[in-house]
């Protein structure tokens, strides 16, 4: 196998095509478990490159500063507050033009490798507003304002990265646009990750002494992405992810993570209790760094911290957040090692105060408890396995009418990959997304919703609504509220599908402190046709394929 030659599944994949969803299902399934996605060895390759041109990127622009240096000087320069500053701009620069999150092959982009500023920057390409239907701001696709208020952003971080000193001049515009263009498309604002860069760009602005307030922004990351697994779903996570990890490819550990493969693939004791002590890990870092005061215990919590974010990156997870983990950790050293005595209880401001009990208190628990109302970034729900999700059927080859319909900078998935690979090859890579989402936890309600949704699946094309947000919207990254009923409304507003040709499955996140996942399923041509609530109890006791039907309740509409 060449480095650039995806694991090939342990089947004909052409011939795997053909098989009803009930032998699909386990087929992939298993294949999962032992290859995990397959990707072919230079991909890893290809994202270490670009993690060290995240790096490099830094380093210029820091060396722009008189009052810092280049890379000889590093070791003098790399923990102080200007640095920080400029890697905050960088990082939202860096995520928002498309290179960061939902970027490359694990994402499903294979070429273009980014969506990003090839959308943002282009009138006519879809867009995801904040309120459909707003005068001005509110419609399905991007308008010049939509592209100049972008651009304006990319000139103001550039102009603020090549500032000697960035001041209020550089960063007000920052701190304006960010939220003015998540009114007009929230894709530009989760992409920008704007719960943690635009949140500490307003410490920068809002007070003079901004670090008890970036203390509390990354305090809040680490605690909240730790509630978010206090469910049943992290389980889960820890098998797919270590099931597609570069660096656990032995059989004989992936099985492990099982509870008795191929008949069983619910997470063995082994999987469950990685989950729980790395849920653990997750919620004791900022409590030992808090208490830490620059002694040993702070040595301790930064270990800690190394040890949470290398376990993340070393598995390269789908989605591949590696640049966000690099900054985190590079917070961790700024914030907690090299200013470990600032307290976060001393924010400076009345209005930045507010600010921060709003967005780091109000926000991630609203999206805790009630995730329909929340993207899963502003609710800092990290990699929990509990997410909304979609499945979009298209019947025969009605896809073609997203190419005719809809302006976009991302072919058909099999229109990428057929430039690379043959046919068998491309048809057994996209099946591996099916496996990813019915090996979590939430995907198993899948099983009983597709005979709800379509009556022949073997007649439609199935995409998982990743792929579909990806190509339509330029960037995804695990949010199913992107290729939601507003997508669909705004893919058919441009495309106009009939009866039938498009159905397609959404499944919100389980709330904390609730026991069920509502799901709905809807015709795009003719509206909601089903929806209902299942149980995440009974979730846990089926395979990730069809068994004896038993049908979650459902309210017909």
């Amino acid at each position: 196998m060449g480095l650039l030659e995806p694991v090939p599944p342990p089947y004909d994949a052409l011939e795997w095509a053909e098989q009803p969803f009930s032998t699909k299902s386990r087929m992939v399934c298993r294949s999962w478990a032992l290859q995990g996605y397959g990707a072919p060895v230079a991909i890893y390759g290809a994202y270490l490159l670009k993690v060290g041109l995240y790096v490099g990127g830094w380093i210029a622009f820091c060396s722009l500063s008189p009052q810092l240096g280049g890379l000889a000087e590093l070791p003098a320069w790399w923990l102080e507050p200007l640095a920080f500053v400029k890697a905050i701009l960088w990082s939202m620069l860096f995520e928002v033009v498309g290179l960061g999150c939902g970027s490359g092959p694990l994402t499903g982009r294979y070429l273009p490798p980014i969506g990003g500023a090839l959308y943002f920057l282009r009138p006519g390409t879809t867009k995801a507003p904040w309120r459909p239907g707003l005068p001005v701001i509110g419609g399905h696709t991007r308008t010049l304002l939509d592209a100049a208020l972008y651009l304006a952003l990319l000139v103001a971080l550039v102009r603020a990265l090549v500032a000697g000193v960035p001041g209020p001049a550089e960063l007000w515009p920052i701190a304006v646009l960010v939220p003015l263009l998540g009114l007009c498309d929230r894709t530009v604002f989760l992409a920008a990750r704007a719960e943690h860069y635009w949140v500490t760009v307003m410490c920068f602005v809002l007070v003079t002494d901004w670090l008890p307030g970036a203390k509390a922004v990354q305090v809040a990351l680490w605690s909240w992405a730790g509630v978010s697994k206090l469910n049943h779903h992290f389980p889960y996570v820890v098998c797919v992810m270590t099931s597609n990890s570069p660096v656990t490819r032995m059989a004989r550990l992936r099985r492990l993570m099982y509870r008795a493969y191929p008949d069983d693939l619910a997470p063995s004791r082994l999987a469950v209790l990685m989950a729980h002590l790395g849920t653990a890990l997750e919620l004791a870092v900022p409590v030992v760094l808090l208490l830490g005061g620059g002694g040993a215990m702070t040595v301790v919590g930064l270990l800690m911290m190394l040890a949470l974010h290398g376990f993340i990156t070393s598995n390269v997870p789908m989605g591949v957040p590696i640049e966000w983990n690099v900054m985190v950790v590079y917070a961790g050293f700024f914030l907690f090692g090299a200013n470990a005595e600032v307290s976060v209880l001393h924010p400076g401001s009345i209005p930045l105060a507010l600010l921060l009990v709003v967005v780091l208190v109000g926000v991630p628990l609203l999206g805790n408890l009630a995730p329909r109302r929340v993207s899963f970034l502003p609710a800092m729900r990290y990699y929990a396995g509990n997410w909304a999700y979609g499945v979009w059927l298209f019947r025969g080859e009605s896809y073609r009418k997203l190419d005719t319909g809809l302006r976009k900078s991302t072919p058909w998935i099999y229109d990428q990959l057929d430039r690379f690979y043959d046919r068998r090859t491309s048809v057994g890579l996209v099946g591996k997304v099916i496996a990813f989402r019915l090996m979590h936890l939430h995907g198993r309600a899948l099983p009983s919703l597709l005979p709800r949704a379509v009556d022949e699946l073997g007649q439609y094309e199935w995409v998982d609504g990743e792929i579909l947000a990806g190509s339509v919207l330029g960037w995804n990254f695990g949010d199913g509220h992107l290729h939601d009923e507003r997508l669909l409304a705004a893919i058919q507003a441009q495309c106009g599908f009939e009866p039938g040709e498009l159905r397609c499955i959404f499944v919100e996140s389980q709330p904390l402190l609730g026991r069920d996942m509502v799901w709905r399923i809807h015709d795009a041509c003719t509206g909601k046709i089903a929806e209902g609530r299942i149980s995440v109890d009974e979730l846990r006791r089926q395979p990730p394929w069809p068994v004896e039907p038993t049908a979650p309740t459902d309210r017909g509409s």
